[in-house]
C-alpha cells in the first residue's frame, strides 16, 4: 500500500498505472477481492479495534464532540457491518461494460454508449475511519483504483483498515496501488493531491465545510462535494398525525450526528395545536434541544423551547438539537426548505395526494420522501452496498454515490470502411 513515505504525486502516479488495469478486469475477480477484503476485516478486527481505541481516546482528550467521537467509533459490530457491506457491493451487478443505449445510424455505423470507470478516484474524509472501506470496496467494483486522504482524527484506524484491505486485494490477483493511502501532510498535502490534474480523475471529499472551502480554493481536479445536511420533515394538515410523530422521532433521534438526521420540522398551522404538544414533548425527553418560532412555542406551553433565530433554519446541528417553525400553506413550506436547505433530503408526512405531489415537484433536493423519515438517504439502504457520500450536486452525480456514479461513459462506434463525406 503506497502513503506519502514517497509522495502525493508518486502514490497518485502509482494509483493511475494500476487503473489501466483495473480498468480490464472481470467481475469475478474484483468481486473476489471484495470478499477478501471483508474476510480480513472479520480476521484481523482486533488489530483494527486496537488502532481505533488509540484513535478514540486521543479523540476524547481533544475534546471532541459526541457526534464526531461516534462518527469514529468501531466495535465489532460496526466492522461486521463494513464488511457486510463490502460483501454487498461485490454481490451487485458490475457496472463496467454495461450498454446504457445503442443505436444504427443511417449510414449503417453502429453506436454504443458504454459504462466505464472513472480512473483515479480520491476521497477525503473526517473521521469516518468506515469510510476507508466503502470507499475501497466501491471504487474496486466499479474498476476504479483510489487515493484515501483521511484526517489525523482517525489515523490509526484508516492506517490499520487501508492496509489490511491493500494487502487482501492483492493477494487476491488485484494490482498493487488499487488502494492508497496518504496521510500527515496537512493542507499541503491536500492541496497537492487535488491538484493532480490528469492524474486523479475525481476527488470526493467528505467533511465540514472548512475542508470544503480549502479545497474550493485550490482544486483544479473534477470535485463532487459530499454535501452537509440541513434536512426538513414537514408534517402536512392532512397527516396522520401518530405517523408523523414517528417519522419526526426517527429522523431527529435513531442518529443525530449524521447528515441525513432531521435539523429543522415545520408543521401546518391547522394541525400545530394538536400536533407539537406531544411531539415536542417526545423530543424533549429524548434529550433534544428545541428552538422554535412564536406560533411552535405557543402550541407547546410546557415544553420548554427556545426562541428560534435566523442562524436556526441555516443551521446542521449534527446533535440533539432541532428548529421548528410553523407554517400556514405546503407552499410556505417548500419555500422554506428550499431557502434553507441544503438539497440533500427533504420529507413530507401527509394524506393528500396534490400536497405530496407539489412538495416532491417543488423542493429542490437530491432526495424528496413522502411518509417516510429522511434517514433512509444511504447508499446501503438505497440497495448500493454503501455510498462515498452523498452529493447535492446536479451534475454529475446527486444523492448517494455508489457504482455507478463513479464510471462514466465512452461511445463505441464500429463501421465497414465508413468515410464522411
Amino acid at each position: 500500500m503506497a502513503t506519502t513515505a514517497t509522495s502525493v504525486a508518486d502514490v497518485c502516479a502509482a494509483a493511475k498505472r494500476a487503473s489501466r488495469t483495473l480498468a480490464t478486469l472481470g467481475s469475478d475477480l474484483k468481486d473476489a477481492a471484495l470478499n477478501a477484503i471483508a474476510d480480513a476485516l472479520i480476521e484481523r478486527s482486533e488489530e483494527i479495534l486496537d488502532a481505533n481505541r488509540s484513535d478514540f481516546d486521543a479523540g476524547r482528550e481533544a475534546g471532541l464532540s459526541s457526534a464526531l467521537l461516534d462518527r469514529l467509533a468501531l466495535d465489532e459490530k460496526r466492522i461486521a457491518e463494513v464488511a457486510a457491506g463490502a460483501r454487498r457491493i461485490a454481490a451487485l451487478p458490475d457496472p463496467v461494460g454495461e450498454v446504457i443505449e445503442g443505436w444504427r445510424l443511417p449510414n449503417g455505423l453502429d453506436v454504443r454508449k458504454l459504462r466505464v470507470p472513472l480512473g483515479v478516484v480520491a476521497v477525503v474524509y473526517e473521521a469516518r475511519p468506515n469510510v476507508t472501506i466503502d470507499a475501497s470496496a466501491l471504487s474496486l467494483k466499479s474498476g476504479n483504483a483510489i487515493v484515501l486522504r483521511g484526517s489525523s482524527t482517525a489515523a490509526h484506524s484508516n492506517a490499520a483498515l487501508a492496509a489490511i484491505a491493500a494487502e487482501a486485494a492483492t493477494r487476491a490477483g488485484l494490482p498493487e496501488h488499487s488502494i492508497s493511502l496518504v496521510a500527515g501532510g496537512g493542507r499541503d498535502e491536500l492541496a497537492e493531491l487535488a491538484t493532480q490534474t490528469g492524474v486523479v480523475d475525481l476527488i470526493i471529499p467528505r467533511g465540514g465545510e472548512g475542508l470544503k472551502a480549502a479545497l474550493k480554493g485550490v482544486a483544479t481536479v473534477p470535485v463532487i462535494y459530499a454535501a452537509s445536511g440541513n434536512c426538513h420533515v414537514y408534517v402536512e394538515r392532512s397527516a396522520d398525525l401518530e405517523s408523523a410523530q414517528a417519522i419526526v422521532l426517527n429522523a431527529k433521534l435513531q442518529r443525530p450526528g449524521v447528515c441525513n438526521a432531521a435539523e429543522t420540522l415545520l408543521v401546518d398551522a391547522e394541525i400545530a395545536d394538536s400536533f407539537l404538544p406531544n411531539a415536542l414533548r417526545a423530543l424533549s425527553d429524548a434529550g433534544v434541544a428545541l428552538h422554535g418560532d412564536a406560533r411552535a412555542r405557543a402550541a407547546a406551553p410546557q415544553t420548554t423551547i427556545d426562541p428560534a433565530t435566523d442562524e436556526d433554519w441555516d443551521t446542521e446541528y449534527l446533535a440533539l438539537e432541532l428548529a421548528v417553525r410553523v407554517v400556514d400553506s405546503t407552499t410556505e413550506a417548500i419555500e422554506h426548505v428550499n431557502a434553507h436547505g441544503s438539497g440533500h433530503s427533504e420529507a413530507i408526512v401527509t394524506r393528500d395526494t396534490e400536497a405530496a405531489r407539489a412538495f416532491q415537484l417543488g423542493v429542490d433536493a437530491a432526495c424528496v420522501y413522502v411518509n417516510a423519515s429522511t434517514r433512509f438517504t444511504d447508499g446501503g439502504e438505497f440497495g448500493m452496498g454503501a455510498e462515498i457520500g452523498n452529493s447535492t450536486q446536479k451534475l454529475h452525480a446527486r444523492g448517494p454515490i455508489g457504482i455507478r456514479e463513479l464510471c462514466t461513459f465512452k461511445y463505441l462506434v464500429e463501421g465497414a470502411g465508413h468515410v464522411r463525406s
